[in-house]
C-alpha cells in the first residue's frame, strides 16, 4: 500500500508521501535514543504538565483533526469528533493520575528482613508502536499517553492510508512542549518494521492490527527478546436472552455493529439470540439497521460512511456472497451503495452456520451475522469456539445468567447490558488469538515499565565503627 491519503468517499488520491530512507530512519532512531537519556530523568509532574498541554492543543484543533480523519479513512464526522474528545480525555486522565501511578509501591519490609522495601516502575526506553487506520488518533493515543507519562519515548509506524493523522500526532506533542524527539512518526512501509524492531536501541513494541501482522512482530520481538503488547482481531459475541429489554438491546446492537462503519475490532459481529425472542429481536434489529442514513461522512446526519479501502469492501461482499450461497438469508442490505466511493449497506444476515466464512472469520464492515440458540449455555459454547477472545456482550436481567456469562465467556472484556468500548479507567485487551497484554489504566502503563524491586537492609554494626574512625582521623 502506498503511503497516501485517499478519500474513501470519492476514491480520489489527495496526497502521497515518500517513505523515509534507511538513513532517515536511522537518524530518527538515534534521536529517539538520545532523547530517552534525558527524558527518563524528568519528573512525573513535568510529564503530566506536558500531557495537559497536549490535551489543550488537541482540544483547540478538534475540528480540523476530525475532518482530517474523516477525509483519510471515511469515519463519519460525528464519530471523528467523538474520537478526538476521547483522546483529550485520555491525555487528561494520565496527567491527573499518572504521578500517583508512578509513586513507589511499598512492600512489607519486615517480612523480607529489610528496613525498607518497595517497587518502582521505571521506563524501558524507545518503544515502537505499529498502529492501524480504523481509529487513527485513539489507537495511537492509547499507547502514547501512558507511555510518555511513564517516561518512555515513542516511535509511531502508522497505517499507510492515514499519513497526515500520523504526522499530526508528532506535531501535537511537539506543540505541547514535550522535549524534542520524544515522540516521532516514521513514514515507512510495513516491510521496514522488522529493521526498526531489531535495532538494539528499540526495546519494545506494541501493535494493534491483524493477526498476521501481530505474528510477524511477535516473531521478530521474540527472536530479539523484546517485550510486546498485541491487540489483534475480534469477532465479539452479542448474546440476547428472553429477560432482556429487546428494544434497547436492538438499538445498541445496531450501534455496536455499525460503529466506525463496521470497522472496529470490538464491534459486535456474531449475534446469538434465544429462540423465544429471536423473531422479535430480528424484526427490531432489521428495522433499525435499515433506518441508518448512509452517505457523505462529512454530513452530520450520516450514520454510516464508506469503508476505508476498496479491497475492504470487496472482502465484505465476498463474505456475504459466500454465506448466501450456503443458505444464509439477507434480511436487510447485502449490497454496495450505488455512488462513488466504497460504500456498503448496513446488512443483517440470518440462518448463519459454521461452514460459512462469516461464522468463523472477522468481517470488517457493517454486516451482522445472527444465529438462534436454545439457551445461554449454547450461546456461550458457540461464542467460545471462536479463535478470538477480545470483548463480549450479554443482554439479560437474570443475575444467574450474568454471573455464568462473566465466569465462562472467554474474552478479555465482558459487558452486560451495554456495548463493548474502551475507557482510560479500565484495562483493554483480549485473550486467545485476540492478543496479549493490556492497554489503558495503570495496567497498560506498566506494560512498558521495569517493575524494579528495591530492598534496603538494616544498618551494619561496622558502619558506626567506621564513622567513629573517620571522625577521629579528622
Amino acid at each position: 500500500m502506498a503511503i497516501a491519503t485517499v478519500n474513501p468517499a470519492t476514491g480520489e488520491t489527495l496526497q502521497t508521501f515518500e517513505p523515509l530512507s534507511e538513513e532517515a530512519v536511522e537518524e530518527r532512531i538515534a534521536r529517539a535514543a538520545a532523547a530517552f537519556d534525558s527524558y527518563r530523568l524528568t519528573t512525573p509532574q513535568q510529564r503530566a504538565g506536558w500531557l495537559r498541554a497536549a490535551a489543550d492543543v488537541l482540544d483547540a484543533d478538534a475540528k480540523s483533526v476530525a475532518e482530517l480523519m474523516t477525509t483519510e479513512m471515511g469515519k463519519t464526522l460525528a464519530s471523528a469528533q467523538a474520537e478526538v474528545g476521547k483522546c483529550v480525555k485520555a491525555l487528561r486522565y494520565y496527567a491527573e493520575h499518572g504521578p500517583d501511578m508512578l509513586q513507589p509501591r511499598p512492600a512489607d519490609a519486615q517480612a523480607v528482613g529489610a528496613t525498607e522495601a518497595y517497587v518502582v516502575h521505571q521506563p524501558l526506553g524507545v518503544v515502537l508502536a505499529v498502529m492501524p487506520w480504523n481509529f487513527p488518533l485513539w489507537q495511537a493515543m492509547r499507547f502514547a499517553a501512558p507511555a510518555l507519562m511513564a517516561g518512555n519515548v515513542g516511535l509511531l509506524k502508522h497505517a499507510s492510508n492515514v499519513p497526515q493523522t500520523a504526522l499530526y500526532l508528532e506535531e501535537l506533542f511537539r506543540k505541547a512542549g514535550f522535549p524534542d524527539d520524544v515522540f516521532q512518526t516514521l513514514l515507512i512501509g510495513s516491510g521496514a518494521v522488522e529493521r526498526v524492531l531489531r535495532d538494539e536501541r528499540v526495546v519494545a513494541a506494541t501493535l494493534t492490527g491483524s493477526n498476521a501482522a501481530g505474528q510477524a512482530v511477535a516473531r521478530v520481538a521474540g527472536d530479539a527478546l523484546k517485550k510486546t503488547v498485541l491487540e489483534l482481531g475480534g469477532s465479539d459475541p452479542f448474546i440476547v436472552m428472553p429477560s432482556a429489554d429487546l428494544d434497547r438491546a436492538a438499538e445498541v446492537a445496531v450501534t455496536a455493529r455499525c460503529q466506525n462503519n463496521g470497522q472496529s475490532c470490538i464491534a459486535a459481529k456474531r449475534f446469538f439470540v434465544h429462540a423465544d425472542v429471536a423473531e422479535e429481536f430480528t424484526r427490531l434489529f432489521a428495522e433499525k439497521m435499515a433506518a441508518l442514513p448512509v452517505g457523505d461522512p462529512m454530513d452530520e446526519e450520516t450514520k454510516v460512511g464508506p469503508l476505508a479501502t476498496e479491497s475492504g469492501r470487496e472482502d465484505v461482499e465476498r463474505y456475504v456472497a459466500d454465506a448466501v450461497g450456503k443458505g444464509a438469508t439477507v434480511v436487510v442490505g447485502g449490497k454496495r451503495v450505488d455512488r462513488p466511493g466504497w460504500f456498503y449497506e448496513p446488512t443483517l444476515v440470518t440462518d448463519v452456520t459454521p461452514e460459512m466464512g462469516i461464522w468463523s472469520e472477522e468481517v470488517f464492515g457493517p454486516v451482522a451475522a445472527l444465529h438462534t440458540v436454545a439457551d445461554l449455555d449454547e450461546a456461550i459454547r458457540l461464542a467460545n469456539e471462536h479463535v478470538y477472545g477480545l470483548g463480549a456482550n450479554l443482554w439479560s436481567e437474570d443475575q444467574g445468567e450474568r454471573l455464568r456469562f462473566i465466569r465462562d465467556i472467554q474474552s478479555g472484556m465482558a459487558f452486560v447490558n451495554g456495548m463493548t468500548t474502551s475507557y482510560p479507567e479500565l484495562p483493554f485487551g483480549g485473550v486467545k488469538q485476540s492478543g496479549y497484554g493490556r492497554e489503558l489504566t495503570e495496567v497498560g502503563m506498566y506494560e512498558f515499565c521495569n517493575a524494579k524491586t528495591v530492598w534496603i537492609g538494616p544498618p551494619s554494626s561496622r558502619q558506626g565503627e567506621g564513622d567513629t574512625a573517620a571522625a577521629a582521623s579528622e
